[in-house]
């Protein structure tokens, strides 16, 4: 357990160094190029990759990243462990400058989550979860982006909301479709004595919100890939809560052949 412990604080530090180099791009300004699928990429992305690697790279734990190059499944698929990152999550809420995107880094053994750190660059909030434990935490970290020298204490744990008579139901501002309108339609079918609230925000916050009880339900019925989703399913997990992949049935499982999600729901 020593060893993860001291893997994890590499993560924690790298998440927040990452996000530390993002937040320096944001205020000064920056360019946006485009991928080859069209999906937009800044000197942040790239910056803060970099310097998230640098640090994992140290575990000895393999990497995938959405800006490194990826790895055949020939070989992945025999790795026992490994880090999945998304050095910049919400590149187009970083572009809009409405604070709402993440760094995203999670451990994953034999196919699932075992550790997630999400940190948020602009409010410099802190998510980490610790599915072992069944624990996750949140900190606010200093203006300087400074850690705390304790991190995992009881007054940061963060736990799903009990409201009763109410269901608060995450869609994404870039992605409430048909089938996400249909899922909550059905919701107030089958509780009509409980009140319905759409939260809206952006990224990986959506786990975080549902994580520490701002919010009851996430439905994803639109693409995402691993690294989108890792983390957050870490925190969320580590809290009780389950990411059920909609194809399964079961929870989602990583450093698959197809890096790309089937659709997915979080909630108790």
């Amino acid at each position: 357990m020593e060893r993860l412990n001291s893997f994890y604080n590499v993560a924690i530090e790298a998440a927040v160094r990452g996000g530390k180099e993002i937040i320096e791009i944001y205020n000064e300004g920056f360019s946006v190029k485009e991928k080859a699928d069209q999906s937009p990429l800044t000197e942040a992305d790239e910056t803060s990759n970099r310097v998230i690697n640098s640090f994992l790279k140290k575990t000895g734990i393999p990497i995938i990243s959405e800006e490194n190059k990826q790895i055949d499944y020939s070989e992945r698929k025999n790795w026992d462990e490994c880090w999945i990152v998304d050095p910049l999550d919400g590149t187009k809420e970083f572009i809009k400058k409405n604070g709402e995107f993440t760094v995203n880094i999670a451990l994953i053994k034999k196919g699932y989550p075992v550790f997630g750190v999400i940190y948020v660059p602009v409010t410099r909030e802190l998510y980490i979860g610790d599915v072992k434990e069944g624990k996750s935490y949140k900190i606010i970290l200093s203006k300087e982006h400074r850690l705390p020298q304790e991190l995992f204490i009881e007054e940061h744990r963060i736990f799903p909301s009990k409201i009763e008579g109410l269901i608060r139901i995450l869609g994404s501002r870039s992605h409430m479709n048909e089938l996400t309108k249909e899922y909550i339609e059905e919701l107030k079918q089958q509780n009509p004595d409980k009140k319905m609230e759409i939260v809206s925000i952006g990224s990986s916050l959506k786990f975080c919100l549902v994580a520490e009880g701002k919010a009851d339900v996430y439905p994803r019925f639109a693409p995402t890939m691993e690294w989108d989703t890792a983390a957050g399913q870490a925190i969320c997990e580590a809290v009780g809560l389950k990411v059920i992949d909609r194809q399964t049935q079961k929870p989602m499982k990583y450093n698959r052949e197809n890096l790309l999600n089937n659709y997915f729901l979080v909630g108790k």
